[in-house]
């Protein structure tokens, strides 16, 4: 299937690992030029520089804090002026995780970071990335969010910051609509990236096993015999960026490998 993405223009936060990285590196592939921001420059040059070599397109990277205001509107800048604009923004840069714990003892200030890292981090990117979106009459934002929205467990900053984070979905793909912009979440449950093999790593040295054991019995304990990798999810994140996608915004889309008993409708 040609998803239409030849010659867009991406900008994507949190670029340098795991899902972000997994969703640049497919746009790339697909046709697309992309910047990729993250926090820490060397890992960030060297995505860029691996995503380049692979798929031939312009990819570049600029260093973005997504809880610094500055930061954010220097880098979406900057992205655009490299590329030429922009037609595509992926919001991936956040913790894994977040506060949990004892509803008594829980520091608010770690809830607060969480938050303004994540959804606020996410609204700021997409702001000063719309204008140049409305210009082409055209555009697509899609929000990583997170099953603890869901299922929230004791993660306190964790279900609320993705809960809210697909809230915000729904407000914007209302708003946006009638400039032709699609705004869609996903919502990953448990991903293999590449600190999922880190840690196996650790684990296999600890156990006496391999690396390739422990991930077959990972494999084992989920639905298809698959855990989700942050490549599944770049899949699905190039199809929703496409034309082709014109018929879904507002929604939130669960790429977990059918996670959980609950029902959704």
């Amino acid at each position: 299937m040609d998803l239409q993405l030849q010659g867009k223009k991406a900008i994507v936060s949190g670029g340098s690992r795991g899902i972000g990285r997994a969703i640049a590196f497919q746009l790339a592939r697909e046709g697309a030029d992309v910047a990729i921001g993250a926090r820490s420059d060397g890992p960030l040059q060297e995505t860029v520089k691996e995503i380049a070599a692979a798929t031939g397109r312009k990819i570049v990277g600029h260093t973005v804090n997504t809880l610094d205001l500055d930061s954010i509107k220097a880098f979406v800048k900057q992205s655009a002026d490299d590329l030429g604009g922009a037609d595509i923004v992926i919001n991936s840069a956040a913790r894994v995780g977040g506060a949990a714990g004892d509803i008594e003892a829980i520091d608010e200030a770690e809830i607060l970071r969480d938050f303004e890292e994540k959804a606020i981090g996410y609204l700021r990117v997409a702001r000063e990335a719309i204008p140049y979106m409305k210009q082409n009459g055209w555009g697509r934002i899609i929000n990583i969010s997170g099953l603890a929205g869901r299922r929230p467990g004791t993660a306190m900053s964790g279900a609320a910051r993705n809960a809210s984070t697909v809230a915000m979905t729904k407000a914007w793909a209302n708003a946006l609509g009638k400039y032709g912009i699609n705004v869609v979440a996903i919502y990953p449950g448990q991903t293999v990236t590449e600190a999922t093999f880190t840690r196996l790593e650790e684990q296999a040295r600890a156990q006496n096993t391999t690396v390739e054991a422990l991930k077959a019995d990972m494999d084992k304990n989920h639905l298809l015999g698959h855990v989700t990798t942050a490549e599944d999810i770049g899949y699905v994140a190039a199809f929703l960026c496409s034309p082709l996608a014109v018929g879904i915004t507002g929604e939130a889309i669960s790429v977990s490998g059918g996670q959980g008993e609950d029902i959704h409708y």
